[in-house]
Formats: structure tokens, sequence, C-alpha cells
């Protein structure tokens, strides 16, 4: 059986952002797309726009992390309404602190395009720290 195109279209996402492919995932969300991540971290809020996301909060995580930062997809599902719910397992070093932990984002998709994404982790006060 055929993978959902709305799976297919966040496993291509996972790709390009583990590959540093900036110009891919310009192609996949919306110019008004918004990334949502939890926290009170400095790198938490609401990333507006796709250059808010992509030169700001995922240029931002690699800066931060020295490049270190890494995820590995788990799992996507779907509802065939225009939502996607990936699992993954992320892991990065900042100085002298590692983070190793289990997140998801929940995506909105319209069209061919995703236009939302709420980032949602397993521990949000280990993540506060390891950004903070």
């Amino acid at each position: 059986m055929a993978e959902h195109p709305h799976a297919a279209l966040v496993r291509k996402g996972y790709t390009a952002f583990q590959n540093g492919d900036m110009d891919t995932l310009r192609s996949l969300m919306t110019g008004d797309c918004t990334h949502h991540v939890p926290g009170t971290h400095p790198l938490s809020g609401d990333h507006k726009g796709i250059d808010a996301i992509l030169s700001g909060y995922y240029g931002r995580l690699q800066a931060e992390t020295g490049g270190s930062f890494r995820v590995e997809l788990r799992n996507v599902f779907v509802d065939g309404r225009g939502h996607a719910v990936s699992v993954h397992h992320f892991t990065a070093d900042r100085g002298d602190k590692h983070i190793e932990e289990d997140g998801g984002i929940v995506f909105r998709v319209v069209g061919d395009k995703i236009t939302d994404l709420d980032e949602c982790v397993a521990d949000l006060d280990t993540a506060d720290e390891f950004w903070r």
C-alpha cells in the first residue's frame, strides 16, 4: 500500500532538515507557515514565516549546538484531513550540556504544503534547561 501523501511530505521534510537542505524545506512550507516551539527558553515561542523558521529557528538550532543537533524520525501518523503527527528522537550538545529526548510535531497540511508545526517534547523542564 502506498504511503499517504501527508506522511510522505513529513518524511521528506525530516530528511531535508537532517541534510541541511533548506531549499527543499522551503518548497514544503507555505510562506506564512508558523512553527510553535514549547517552553520558556530563548528558542521557544512562535516562529512566523518561512524565513523566521528556516534562518531563525532552524539556523539557531544548528548554531547553538555547533551543528550537533540530530533528529531521528520514528513514525508518522495521519488523519486524512490535513493533519500529520511525527514522533522522533533528538540529540544535541551545547557547551557542557547534552540532551537526548523524544518529541513530536503536529503538522497542518493544506494541499501539498505544511502551514503550521506544533512541536512537543517529552520533558519540558529538560528542554528548557538545555537551551538556557
